[in-house]
């Protein structure tokens, strides 16, 4: 325990016009750039102790770009690996890093990421100055909805569409909260960096083939234009596998140019921040503390295709035009599978800053699991950050497997079995605990 120090930094890495576009089926190629993607660094220290949280402007990262990034950081500044959280927002308007359904990869693009997050670590870590530290969360209740549905069928169905008479209810919860991690000049109050954490898929916009960082972009130019300072501003999603902003209840909203959700979105989560930001008092901001870090790994066992599955696959590539374009993608995700490993580790991440626990999950993980760990842990405040040091796809309830739909459906980013949501609670909670009482 000692006095706070924070440094932050952010470099651009938005990709060059015709990269391939991940995140819808077909294959996107961008024509044009809407707005800059970035890397985010935020280096928080004690006196003893130092660690890091990351964040891409990208739907995903593979683990070795993971993994060489930790290793150069740990080459260049001392920091271990397991001491720095690396996640991603998940813009579907961004490159693929890694291939995904329809899209190719861009090989080229993913290599020159593990330097460009360790050079915005290097500069966090580099500059960090005296910080004095505080936590809040706020409820964005209005902007978050599960997006699957109970339909009269008795079937369970992502994004019904809106006002179907055959819809009956949201077959799941939100996470509404808005959790924050504030650090500001213990002189002159001007802040320094803020880290929030919403379970919030992405929202989208009008331009299917332009780059943007979405509502994450949005949600940092509003911020500090609320606040009237330049800082770091990063939003980092959360539980988020089966959430969305579409209210299926309502009609859907217009709009009055292509990336207004994004925007509107943007600006009611930042005067929600802004909000609970500004009902702290003084003394909630502390100028010393505690930060601490563990990375813990824990077997996956993935989900494989039956024969009879394999063989139902190889058939619809032998006449592909029996079938739409989504089938025939899913009989090649089953044929693909093949050439995976079934059983690896994948990594669980937990942190502290004195009374607020950090949970970082490798995977788009559903809010369920996000709401379980946060009511077990026993920090004050708890984020879940998902798709946390690379992603193993959709990590769905038992209860949700049984349901199907598309976040269920087995192909390379659907793969947990049964079970998986409760094996990562629990060692989530015992790595929290462990960090509240070594």
């Amino acid at each position: 325990m000692g006095n706070f120090t924070v440094g932050t930094a952010q470099l651009d890495i938005t990709p060059n016009l015709g990269c391939h576009l991940v995140g819808y089926f077909e294959d996107r190629v961008a024509e044009h750039i809407h707005d800059p993607l970035f890397v985010k660094a935020l280096a928080i220290a004690d006196g003893e102790r130092e660690i890091g949280l990351i964040c891409l402007d990208l739907i995903d990262v593979p683990k070795w770009v993971i993994a060489e990034a930790k290793a150069q950081i740990a080459e260049r500044t001392g920091v271990p690996g397991d001491m720095v959280l690396i996640s991603c927002t998940h813009t579907h308007t961004g490159p693929a890093a890694s291939e995904a359904l329809g899209t190719p990869a861009e090989p080229e693009y993913a290599k020159s990421l593990p330097t460009k997050i360790a050079d915005a670590w290097v500069m966090a870590h580099n500059h960090k100055v005296p910080a004095e530290i505080a936590r809040a969360s706020g409820d964005c209740r209005e902007e978050v909805h599960n997006r699957r549905w109970l339909m009269k069928d008795g079937t369970v169905r992502m994004n019904p569409g809106y006002q179907n008479p055959d819809a009956i209810r949201n077959a799941g919860p939100t996470d509404p909260q808005l959790g924050l991690l504030i650090a500001r000049d213990p002189v002159t109050k001007k802040p320094l960096a803020l880290y929030a954490n919403l379970a919030l898929h992405y929202v989208g916009n009008g331009k299917s083939l332009w780059v943007s960082a979405d509502y994450f972009g949005y949600f940092a130019a509003a911020m500090q234009r609320i606040a009237g300072s330049e800082f770091l501003v990063t939003l980092a999603n959360g539980t988020q596998g089966n959430i969305n902003n579409c209210n299926f209840k309502q009609p859907a909203r217009t709009s009055r140019h292509p990336y207004q959700q994004c925007e509107r979105v943007a600006n009611v989560v930042a005067a929600e921040a802004w909000k609970s930001w500004n009902l702290l008092r003084d003394e909630d901001f502390k100028t010393s503390g505690t930060v601490g870090a563990n990375l813990i790994m824990i077997p996956f066992k993935a989900r494989t295709p039956t024969a009879e599955q394999l063989a139902d696959a190889k058939r619809i590539q032998s006449n592909p035009e029996s079938v739409s374009k989504s089938e025939l993608t899913y009989a090649r995700e089953l044929i693909l599978l093949q050439d995976l490993p079934s059983e690896y580790d994948v990594p669980l991440h937990v942190l502290r800053v004195n009374d607020l626990g950090i949970v970082g999950l490798h995977g788009e993980v559903f809010v369920e699991i996000g709401l379980d760990i946060k009511s077990r842990s026993p920090f004050l405040q708890t984020m879940v950050v998902g798709l946390a040091n690379g992603s193993t796809g959709y990590i769905a309830t038992d209860k949700a497997l049984d349901e199907g739909s598309y976040e269920t459906r087995l192909c390379r980013h659907v793969r947990s079995p049964k079970g998986t949501g409760k094996l990562w609670t629990d060692t989530a909670v015992q790595g929290l605990n462990d960090l509240m009482f070594p």
